[in-house]
């Protein structure tokens, strides 16, 4: 496990992209396993960039979401593949089909995950994973508890990842109780996994899942028995490490 304290959240970013366009320039047809939420927005920002410079090209490339709330059609405002596409996708030259974001409005939602694994099992594995981290430790949708599942799931989301939510939805009551989220053991199939966090906030739990025992009850903790992994921090939610 390789952890990178960098001085500040536009360094972390650049870091990242960095790693992702290397990957894309020396694997052009390589398979991204992408995530949604405010850590990833500035490392999207960089690509595009990278992109609009002609340094990166994504024409090749295939992704694949973590995950995508029950419920919202894709096309709401509030849909992972709204945010993907508002803050990456259509910035870059990558086929839509290229991209899956599995459907959380799917009629049959086990259909749904099976075909989420399959499309990494078509065009992966997944070369490169980005990861944040949850106050909880969950990674993807994947919450605390006495066991995890190991492929793309249906799960019920813990009243503090709701709350964490609820500030772009306006009001938890607006938040989805249930998620489709690729399982822990998918994730841990990806060939190289970054996990990026930014904030003192997220400074304890970074602590807990690096040094703590691995363990159910912390999700992000069984990132230690992966043998690739790039621990991106700023100095805030780095501070403990020496």
């Amino acid at each position: 496990m390789n952890i990178r304290i960098l001085n500040s959240r536009e360094d972390l970013n650049a870091t990242a992209a960095a790693v992702i366009a290397s990957l894309l320039l020396s694997k052009p047809q390589a398979m991204l396993g992408l995530a949604t939420g405010s850590t990833p927005i500035g490392i999207y920002q960089h690509l595009a960039d990278m992109y609009r410079k002609e340094q990166v090209s994504f024409a090749r490339a295939y992704s694949v979401n973590l995950d995508e709330y029950v419920g919202l059609p894709p096309e709401h405002p509030q849909s992972y593949r709204s945010f993907m596409n508002e803050h990456l996708f259509q910035h870059i030259d990558i086929p839509i089909s290229h991209t899956h974001v599995p459907d959380g409005n799917a009629v049959d939602l086990a259909a749904e995950c099976a075909a989420h694994e399959q499309a990494i099992l078509d065009h992966g594995p997944v070369d490169l994973q980005l990861l944040g981290i949850g106050h909880n430790g969950h990674i993807g949708f994947n919450e605390p508890g006495h066991s995890l599942a190991g492929a793309t799931h249906v799960v019920d989301l813990k009243e503090s990842t709701r709350s964490a939510n609820a500030r772009f939805f306006g009001e938890i009551d607006a938040v989805p109780r249930q998620a489709v989220t690729m399982g822990v053991g998918t994730i841990l199939k990806a060939k190289q996994i970054i996990l990026v966090a930014f904030g003192a906030d997220k400074a304890d739990i970074i602590k807990q899942a690096l040094t703590g025992p691995v363990t159910t009850e912390c999700p992000a903790s069984l990132l230690q028995c992966h043998p690739n992994v790039l621990i991106l921090l700023d100095q805030k939610a780095g501070g403990w490490f020496n």
